[in-house]
């Protein structure tokens, strides 16, 4: 699969739409196949179940166990693709399918594994932290020696980068109820957080989840070169953390929004100087501007011009 180029719609011109008119923002429609890369994650997937199940005292050295993490450091990096049981390893394979046939296309191969690494790394330091701060807070053992595991904080992940690219597109979730793709995360946060009561040992999946959609975000909205645009993160207004919440919580998610913008939008501050001005007033202003300062320059620089031959003509005179 070609890889994604800056400035162009790869998925509309797989699927023959008609490009962008100059200057329009591109546009991303839904895939239709599952991709090869995809596919071969899921072999990844799969086999590390059935590798449990052969094998089970390999979760020791493949999945997070906290009280051994210490020693064994490499499984912050490998509990991300192990799945210990069968749903999980069913469903995270159904998710991973159905989220990469519409992300890959766009984001390309290369990217895609770049993000699955990535996030899938970062949730397994943030899970080891959470665990052993709950452990301290309450005192409980099981913090410390329950495995785990699992794809679902990349999943989550997928969720945000599905927000991004369709975030009107609507996914099936039981009988004939959709939910659009840009409340997924909030939906998927408020469950986790709500089943975390009902079924105590959920608890421990719970940060990976959290970890998986923060991180995507921070790493979607401040560092990824967008295929899309050529530009380095996406300062879009549909893109803020707000926009991951109801407006009715916006007193809560504006303070958390507004830290991270000062702390990294010195990384993200040239792309949004360099997007298009979505307000045509302001931009036939800032062109007007541009044009005014142009022709001043050029006044000033044939003043001069003029202006010297003319002394030069003067002082031989004399």
């Amino acid at each position: 699969m070609m890889e994604s180029q800056p400035l162009q719609d790869p998925v509309a011109a797989a699927h023959g739409a008609e490009p962008a008119a100059a200057g329009a923002p591109p546009t991303v429609v839904p895939g239709k196949e599952f991709t090869r890369t995809c596919k071969g994650l899921v072999v990844v997937l799969v086999g590390g179940y059935v590798l449990l199940q052969l094998l089970p005292s390999s979760l020791d050295f493949l999945a997070i166990i906290p009280a051994k993490t210490i020693p064994f450091v490499w499984t912050v990096f490998t509990a991300g693709y192990i799945e210990q049981v069968l749903p999980g390893a069913i469903g995270s394979s159904l998710g991973l399918l159905f989220c990469g046939k519409d992300i890959e296309p766009v984001w390309g191969r290369k990217e895609l594994l770049k993000f699955v690494i990535l996030v899938n790394s970062i949730c397994g330091v943030l899970a080891f932290c959470f665990a052993v701060a709950l452990y301290y807070v309450t005192r409980k053992e099981s913090f410390l020696v329950t495995p785990l595991s699992g794809f679902h904080g990349c999943l989550a992940g997928f969720l945000v980068g599905l927000k991004q690219l369709l975030p009107n597109l609507e996914l099936p979730m039981c009988f004939f109820w959709k939910i659009k793709a840009k409340w997924m995360p909030f939906f998927v946060l408020c469950f986790s957080t709500i089943m975390a009561f009902i079924v105590p040992d959920s608890i421990n999946f719970l940060p990976t989840l959290l970890s998986g959609m923060y991180v995507s975000w921070i790493y979607l909205r401040y560092f990824q070169r967008n295929p899309l645009t050529g530009l380095k993160g996406d300062p879009s207004n549909d893109f803020s953390f707000p926009s991951l919440f109801p407006d009715a919580m916006r007193p809560v998610t504006d303070p958390v929004a507004n830290f991270f913008d000062r702390m990294l939008c010195a990384r993200s501050r040239s792309s949004e100087l360099a997007l298009p001005v979505s307000d045509p007033t302001k931009a036939s202003r800032r062109r007007e501007h541009g044009e005014r300062v142009v022709e001043e320059r050029l006044a000033a620089d044939h003043a001069a011009d003029t202006e010297a031959p003319a002394q030069v003509h003067s002082a031989a005179e004399d």
